[in-house]
């Protein structure tokens, strides 16, 4: 066993035994591994596990629960009354046997929709956000791709401390500067700014309780990634496309070359489950 490994192990059982901090909740490993393990990548299932599933379902969420995935991301919008739904078009067109833009539609109108898995209608039904926190308490940390406008975000954030979620969110923002905002109504959510470049990444670094930014390849840099990682920050990448599909080709390739970026520790991607195996046995996830 890694001895730097071991340590934190041993820590995390002394912490259980000692002060309390370890209940049966899944989400605790997580958390730990989150906040106290940057050694580890953690796997993003990106529209939660949805090969078997329609995407953004609770069954995607269950699947991604039951595979042992430390996050789940999912597409937030807004109804035409004012609900919060998971959906990531505009419109029900492609994922459900419907048709519309999400925001012209009530909830009681999508609600009579039924989800589409590879063009075969489901069971499945469009789940609210309130649902989804419900089915993720205590399980797995969700990242919020808030797709509503950002007038909206206030609904997410009153639901979001309804249920006591707070530790569990990793609210993402397409626009790095509405994090101070966002931090000052709900100082416990975790805030992921995307940056474009260094100079976005350079400002986000500024503000101490940013601990994870989403970075884009266009501009990765070791040393520049590096910074992030010793500020306690989580760096956050994406398999999506190029990686995924070389995955999908030929296993491990799109994984491995990803990897060659060293200073990640987190991945989105379509293929959790086998992102998840291939950590193991590379011995990331010990």
């Amino acid at each position: 066993m890694n001895l730097k490994i071991g340590v934190s192990t041993i820590l995390f059982a002394f912490l259980c035994i000692n002060q309390g901090f370890c209940q049966t909740k899944k989400v605790d490993s997580i958390l730990y591994d989150f906040n106290h393990r940057p050694e580890k990548i953690l796997v993003a299932a990106h529209r939660a596990a949805h090969q078997n599933y329609p995407e953004n379902s609770i069954a995607a969420i269950r699947e991604s629960i039951r595979m042992g995935i430390a996050i789940v991301e999912l597409d937030i919008r807004v109804t035409k009354d004012n609900k919060l739904v998971v959906m990531h078009d505009r419109t029900v067109d492609r994922t459900t046997n419907g048709f519309g833009k999400v925001e012209q539609l009530t909830f009681e109108e999508i609600r009579s929709l039924r989800l589409k898995h590879k063009d075969d209608l489901t069971d499945e039904q469009v789940p609210t956000l309130e649902e989804v926190l419900l089915e993720a308490t205590g399980k797995i940390l969700i990242d919020i791709d808030f797709k509503a406008a950002p007038k909206h975000i206030d609904k997410a954030l009153v639901l979001i401390e309804k249920h006591a979620m707070e530790d569990q969110i990793i609210f993402f923002l397409y626009d790095h500067k509405l994090a101070p905002k966002l931090h000052k109504k709900s100082p416990d959510i975790k805030i992921m700014p995307r940056a474009h470049n260094q100079s976005e990444v350079e400002e986000i670094l500024k503000w101490n309780y940013i601990k994870v930014i989403h970075v884009d390849e266009s501009f990765y840099d070791d040393a520049l990634m590096k910074r992030i990682l010793d500020a306690n920050v989580r760096v956050w990448m994406n398999a999506l496309g190029k990686y995924d599909t070389m995955e999908k080709t030929e296993r491990n390739s799109g994984f491995e070359a990803l990897l060659k970026q060293k200073n990640i520790n987190i991945i989105q991607t379509d293929l959790p489950e086998e992102l998840n195996n291939f950590l193991i046995n590379r011995k990331f996830k010990e």
